[in-house]
Order: structure tokens, then sequence, then C-alpha cells
């Protein structure tokens, strides 16, 4: 049996008579690419909040990485990575600084913090760039920089929010070879993203359409599902069904 990383059961999300997430039940796999996606609207980044223990659910139960989503929320955000679609490291430090500022945050011992590091700057082939304000890199290094930071300290689970928006189709798909590697090791990836392309490199897909999970299976299973070429395709047909925009 699948070892079950993620799991939740009727997770729901209400601010006032507006339901965002409404009864949703699922179950990640350790070392799954699960893509999350959904229409602007649909509920996807209220529902990834409360996983990372951002925000407490108005009703319903779940667990990441072993800790109760309603009252372990710190535990949680100490044991996963994220990176959101805004980039959040910080331009007038190095690529060295900005890793090792990130490993002390997660409480790394400065022994295994160094070697990390190290480690990080020779997978992104970033060595002789070490001591490049971050300031002056391109937009998709930048990208690659913030997702193996998001791994610094080795977490069971990474949340990425829309992570190559605005990349250019090569480097996306450099950032793509990052997050199957790092899968490979292990490491449970969970995503959202707009590029229904980068859909098809995901192992299971849960798609959702006001608030609800409407379609949650493989590519290869959704596209024959739905009668579709591409998961463009299926994207679109749940969409229409949306009767909210916000």
């Amino acid at each position: 049996m699948a070892d079950t990383i993620i799991s939740v059961s009727g997770l729901t999300k209400q601010f006032g008579a507006f339901v965002a997430v409404d009864h949703i039940s699922f179950d990640v796999y350790r070392g799954e690419i699960f893509g999350f996606l959904g229409a602007n609207g649909a509920g996807k980044t209220t529902a990834m909040r409360m996983l990372c223990g951002l925000s407490y659910p108005t009703a319903g139960t779940g667990t990441v990485a072993g800790f109760d989503i309603r009252s372990q929320g710190e535990l949680i955000k100490r044991n996963i990575g994220y990176m959101s679609q805004r980039f959040s490291l910080y331009d007038d430090l190095t690529v060295k600084e900005n890793i090792e500022l990130y490993g002390g945050i997660y409480g790394m011992a400065h022994k295994e913090l160094s070697e990390r590091v190290d480690e990080l700057l020779q997978r992104l082939q970033f060595i002789e760039h070490k001591d490049d304000l971050v300031s002056s890199l391109p937009l998709g290094w930048k990208q690659k920089l913030a997702f193996m930071v998001a791994t610094v300290h080795s977490p069971e689970i990474v949340f990425l929010d829309e992570p190559t928006g605005g990349v250019d189709p090569i480097t996306r798909r450099q950032f793509w070879d990052l997050i199957k590697a790092t899968a490979a090791e292990g490491t449970t990836i969970f995503v959202t993203t707009h590029y229904m392309d980068e859909a098809e490199f995901c192992d299971r897909i849960s798609m959702m359409v006001d608030g609800k999970i409407r379609a949650l299976d493989s590519p290869s299973n959704l596209r024959q599902q739905f009668n579709a070429q591409n998961m463009e395709q299926v994207f679109y047909r749940l969409a229409r069904e949306a009767q909210r925009t916000e």
C-alpha cells in the first residue's frame, strides 16, 4: 500500500455565507507529484493555505506529514517547504546568503547547513554565482533558487504555488526537471499551475470547481474519462461548469 503523506476528509473553509472550500477529501502519497488545479476562484489557494498550517478549516479533518491541520499548524510549517507565486527571496543578499538564511530559519545545524549549501549550489550549477546578489539573476534562475531554498531542510513535502509564472518555456522545462528529480528522491511535490502542459508531468491531478473536487486521477485517465486529447481540454470542460469567478 502506498505511503500516505497528506490525508484530508471533508475539508471545508467558510467565510460568512461564502464556502470557499466545500467538503473536499483526498490523499497524497510519498514521492508523488500531485497537481492541484482549478480556475481562479475555485478554492485551491484557500485549500493549500489550510494544508500549510496558514489557515484553520471551518470543518473537516486532515493530516500533513503526520501532523493535524487543526491543532499542529506550527509543526506543519516547520516540516514542509513552500514556494509562493510571488518571489520570496531577498534581492539584497547573495545566492549563498539566501540559502544560509532559510536554513537557519529552519534550525539546521551549522555543519549540516554548510554541506547542504554546497550540495544545492552544485545541483543548480550556481557555484560560480554563489556570491552574486539575487537582484542580478534572471527570473528563471531566481525561480530555481527559490525552489531549492524551499527544500534546503529536506522536507517530506514541498508546496509550490504557481512556481513557473512568467518564466519562458525552456526554463519551465528545466524547472520541472528539478521537480521530478526531487520527487524521485522521495519528496512529495504538491503543485498548482495555470499551464496545462505542466499538468501532464504530474502523477495525479485534482481539478477543483467552485470549491469542490470535480475530478481526481492520473492525466492519462482524465483524458480518457473526458474524451480529451490533452489536459487543456479537460480543464476547460470542467471550468465551464463554474458558477463563481472570485
